[in-house]
């Protein structure tokens, strides 16, 4: 399963990235990523995390029967008259101010996505409508799991996705990771909270470098580097 197997490769470089004696102003992740950052910032441990993932992954494969598509070059107000005119689809990920993926029914997303004027949109290879009100049965069991489960208060402030003010109560991360099935990515928001904190550069963790890209063309001032192997830990 591929996250499940993100989750352990993205872990194990936290580790070195910690053993190396380096240590974060902020974390944050995007969709999965959220629990990767919630594991580097000492909320739970791997295996605790592990188990978390497994459990999401299938509740959301179960949760078929929707549509994702990424539209890039927009008019921002144009595209959110759009999607409050049309109750079957949300903005899934707000990546950035010209980028976001739309989530809902496949009428209701072919629907706005091909009324917006844009320079492109993809219609992704999905099996659901994740991060939006389709998820409310696999978020009400994945939210079921996580009451039974301990998080401790992060040793590092978390940007979440529901919610990307800085936070590190325990039980509020859990209460915004409830959320994460069913809201959208507010990823564009978590880009503007890195500029407010003067962070002078963002580490990616994982394979490629889609999160880098959107914070070089967003983040002014704010550089970026890629932890993908060990080998780019000198290991």
């Amino acid at each position: 399963n591929t996250q499940p197997a993100l989750f352990v490769v993205e872990t194990l470089l936290v580790d070195a990235l910690r053993a190396q004696g380096r240590q974060a102003q902020l974390v944050a992740g995007h969709s999965l990523g959220e629990l990767v950052a919630l594991y580097a910032a000492g909320v739970f441990d791997a295996y605790t995390g592990l188990r978390l993932i497994h459990s999401r992954s299938t509740l959301m494969a179960s949760a078929g029967g929707g549509a994702m598509t990424a539209v890039i070059g927009f008019d921002r107000g144009e595209l959110e008259a759009l999607v409050a005119a049309n109750d079957e689809v949300v903005i899934a990920n707000d990546n950035s101010s010209g980028q976001v993926v739309l989530s809902g029914s496949p009428a209701a997303v072919a629907a706005v996505s091909g009324a917006l004027r844009c320079k492109r949109a993809l219609p992704l290879a999905v099996s659901g409508a994740f991060h939006s009100p389709f998820m409310a049965e696999a978020a009400a069991a994945f939210a079921a799991e996580l009451a039974a489960v301990s998080f401790a208060d992060a040793a590092i402030p978390l940007l979440s996705n529901s919610d990307p003010s800085p936070e590190t109560k325990g039980e509020a991360l859990k209460q915004r990771l409830c959320q994460q099935m069913t809201s959208g990515v507010r990823w564009r928001e978590t880009m503007d909270q890195l500029t407010q904190a003067a962070i002078d550069t963002a580490v990616e963790i994982g394979p490629g470098s889609v999160l880098s890209g959107l914070i070089k063309r967003s983040c002014q001032g704010v550089g970026t580097a890629q932890i993908s192997t060990s080998a780019d830990l000198g290991l």
